[in-house]
């Protein structure tokens, strides 16, 4: 069965929105819009304005300062950096003077960045900080290609070849009149198929792969995306997901080309602070983030006295009746209409005025979200449109939009993009945003995209009326002792709603039953621990003691219910720290990479196993 969407096209749509290109699509906003607010950046503790005619300008000296270094054409050029208007300068610059650009995690463990930079040959890079810079240097010597460090902050130091003002002022330098009009023109003449980026994915498996996106992949995919979303001029969005992943950087392309105004967040801890001075109208985030504010409401809400208590979990309980009537397409009663308004008024309203009081639309993408979570959100007014993709395909391929919207689902197929499930239950996907190949690697090119043009995603999922699910990831798939297959993700988001639960990860493959890895929410378990008038130095302390152990275990297993035999986990591993990026746990889109930690805690899941492994009997 294959599902193409061709949904009503958005009303007062910009008709200039088709670029076929994106050095077209920065062209076209920039003299189409010519706005003072193009962007938004913190300085001195007050948001500063850029507008549409400074960004073009600098883009522009950025490009000729990167010809004058004398960089040959189609060169790759990293960019390493948190999210900043230079960010967008330096992606622009390279896309505009046809160099390719390479972005890099600012997290990424040292030796994977190496990898990068070496695999994809860049002659330079663009650094955010005089930290950044460290990194690169102490790499330098084992990259002969790299030429030039060029740093955004305006600092000297540790391998900084130049800085971007320096860079800016060169390029400005060599410009006259003539020399624009042919940038302009050479930009514009860069055609679809002509590669932009080379994104690498971190995988959960096995080294990067550098997946090459042209020019047509990611505008044909903004464009998709801009029929299906209502964008108007009077929103504005925070940029905070890593731009180094193609969902935020798809996203801010998005924003650029439809004249949204775009803020950059000061850094990832001061999310909601800055979501309250934008009030930002358009999000997208990944469901961890969505997972945190919900931890953070209900934490507010157990830590409240009794009454604040009873009314938020019966506003709640209202919340969940109200949205399962709406998403049925059907009017509440007159009774649960009132109550929902006092719950809007007494509880749901607060959470809005957390993410500044104007949202329209939240964005979610990069991992499954709990349909719990999704529902919670909708029923306070915060819609999230779940979506699905990859960096692979640029990376929209379903989107649940205003019109077509179903929790649970990621939403139906974009425009122009099919999708068809193959026997086995993978997703198939064909189309003009499917990637070029794997730079370097012809034989994961051919094992990635067959001959029929279409790209095997490595997710399982189902079609249902048009809607895509996705069921679980096909690497990801636990397999039995026994020959039955669990599918761990569902499992793992139902364990972290759990207010002591901050992180779940489930192991059970070739073992006869399953368990799961438990990183506790500490300030939840500690605040039951000292109600416990429980004694410990450190969280391996306060994990090791019996009574800890035994509410761990109730938490998480005792909510369990409905779950075959097969599929249920029969015990807990407490783990005492968060799993992350640094220690490779975590892929740099915060994926579990389930091997990574089935290796790292082998001992501990061994001797479990060796402790119960003639119990699994009495549990069915």
């Amino acid at each position: 069965m294959t599902v193409t969407a061709e949904p009503p096209a958005a009303a007062g749509r910009d008709p200039r929105l088709a670029p076929t290109t994106l050095t077209r699509l920065f062209f076209d906003a920039v003299e189409g819009y010519d706005r003072p607010n193009a962007l938004h950046v913190k300085v001195g503790g007050a948001y500063q304005p850029i507008s549409h005619r400074t960004l073009g300008e600098r883009v522009r000296h950025a490009a000729f300062g990167l010809r004058a270094l004398g960089l040959a054409e189609g060169s790759s050029i990293g960019i390493l950096s948190e999210n900043r208007p230079e960010w967008a300068i330096a992606d622009y610059a390279c896309l505009t003077a046809r160099y390719l650009d390479v972005p890099i995690y600012p997290t990424l463990p040292a030796e994977q960045m190496a990898y990068v930079l070496r695999d994809s040959g860049a002659a330079a890079i663009f650094v955010s900080s005089p930290e950044q810079a460290r990194k690169v240097a102490a790499m330098r010597a084992s990259l002969p290609a790299l030429k030039y460090v060029i740093a955004f902050d305006d600092v000297s130091g540790d391998g900084i070849d130049l800085t971007m003002a320096a860079l800016e002022a060169r390029g400005a330098a060599r410009e006259t009149p003539d020399a624009a009009t042919q940038y302009r023109a050479d930009a514009m003449a860069i055609a679809p198929d002509q590669v932009a980026t080379i994104i690498y994915t971190s995988g959960t498996t096995g080294e990067p792969k550098g997946a090459m996106l042209t020019h047509g992949n990611m505008a044909s995919n903004v464009a998709a995306v801009a029929k299906v979303i209502p964008i108007t001029d009077d929103d504005a969005s925070l940029s905070f997901l890593p731009l180094s992943h193609v969902l935020q950087r798809h996203f801010d392309y998005l924003m650029f080309a439809t004249g949204v105004s775009i803020a950059y967040v000061e850094s990832m801890d001061t999310i909601t602070v800055n979501m309250v001075e934008i009030r930002p109208t358009l999000v997208v985030a990944v469901p961890r983030v969505y997972e945190k504010i919900y931890a953070r409401v209900l934490e507010n809400a157990l830590a409240s006295g009794a009454l604040k208590k009873r009314i938020f979990f019966w506003a709640r309980a209202v919340g969940e009746r109200w949205a399962d009537v709406r998403l049925a397409g059907r009017a509440p009663n007159p009774l649960l209409a009132a109550q929902y308004a006092i719950a809007q008024r007494l509880v749901f309203s607060k959470l809005r005025e957390r993410v500044g009081g104007r949202l329209r639309y939240f964005v979610s993408g990069g991992a499954p979200l709990a349909p719990a979570i999704n529902t919670f959100f909708y029923a306070a007014g915060l819609v999230i449109l779940e979506g699905y993709g990859l960096t692979e395909t640029s990376p929209v391929i379903a989107v649940n939009t205003p019109i077509r919207y179903r929790i649970g689902t990621v939403g139906p197929p974009v425009s122009g993009v099919e999708v068809v499930i193959a026997p086995d239950g993978e997703i198939l996907v064909r189309g003009p945003n499917v990637m070029k190949g794997y730079f370097n690697k012809p034989d994961a090119t051919r094992d990635a995209i067959d001959q029929g043009g279409w790209f095997h995603t490595g997710d399982i999922g189902v079609l249902e009326d048009g809607f895509l699910r996705i069921t679980d990831r096909k690497k990801d798939i636990i397999v039995t002792a026994g020959g039955k297959n669990i599918a761990p993700q569902p499992i793992e988001n139902h364990i972290k709603m759990n207010k002591y639960v901050s992180q779940a990860v489930m192991i059970g493959d070739q073992r006869k039953f399953p368990i799961v890895l438990v990183v506790p929410n500490f300030e939840q378990l500690e605040k039951w621990a000292k109600h416990k008038n429980l004694l410990y130095a450190d969280h391996q302390q306060l994990l090791a003691q019996p009574a800890v152990k035994a509410k761990m275990e109730k938490e998480v297993l005792g909510n369990l219910s409905g779950l075959a035999s097969f599929e249920t986990p029969k015990h807990v591993i407490l783990v005492d720290r968060d799993f992350s990026v640094d220690t490779g746990e975590l892929t740099p889109t915060l994926k579990v990479r389930r091997r990574v930690i089935d290796k790292k805690y082998k001992a501990a899941i061994d001797q479990l196993y060796a402790e119960h492994e003639g119990e699994h009997h009495a549990h069915g």
